[in-house]
């Protein structure tokens, strides 16, 4: 168990910890940052998620620099980028602040992509994470931590820019699954 690997799973085990910020209806009150009511739960919350957000690119930075790459890695780490934004998506759908079929969209490309990753892992491959689906993620966590804010700062005016990253992010979700599929449907027909 390399370094890489274990800052991904400590961003599995920071999963619980926002939701439980995001979804318990603690009453700790409201902040005012630069106009924008935040509950100071989900700012906790959102504070979790964007530190759990930021293992992802940390796992990744060591594990190429010191060349700890393994296979083990190679299957976490999209694993826990995939639990973390469905977490995310879902707390966001239940506190109102995303329509559902944006969320299924989302996650029903990250369920497909995981189902060909198992399938290939069957076969003994191992399928990185490709640079659009990294942009993918990228954008998806930018989203994600918009909505937490409740669109801060952007509130303060009037610009909707946690709608306008969510419909980026749903929009390269389906372009990088559509990418994914094509670059892999030899998996897919290999195993018939």
């Amino acid at each position: 168990m390399n370094l890489p690997n274990k800052i991904t799973i400590s961003r599995i085990f920071l999963i619980p910890i926002f939701m439980i910020f995001l979804l318990v209806p603690f009453s700790f009150g409201e902040v005012n940052f630069i106009g924008t009511m935040i509950p100071i739960a989900h700012l906790i919350g959102a504070i979790i998620f964007i530190i759990a957000a930021v293992t992802d690119f940390l796992d990744g930075y060591y594990a190429r620099k010191y060349q700890l790459v393994t296979n083990l890695g190679k299957f976490l780490d999209p694993l826990a980028d995939k639990l973390l934004i469905t977490a995310a998506l879902i707390a966001l759908v239940e506190l109102q602040l995303l329509p559902a079929w944006i969320a299924i969209i989302i996650i029903s490309r990250e369920f497909a992509v995981t189902g060909i990753r198992l399938v290939a892992a069957a076969d003994g491959d191992v399928i990185a994470a490709s640079n659009l689906g990294k942009l993918k993620t990228v954008s998806q966590i930018v989203a994600i931590s918009a909505l937490m804010l409740h669109n801060w700062p952007f509130q303060a005016i009037s610009l909707p820019f946690d709608m306008i990253a969510i419909w980026v992010a749903t929009f390269l979700t389906i372009v990088s699954g559509v990418d994914y599929f094509q670059k892999n449907q030899h998996i897919l027909l290999k195993s018939k």
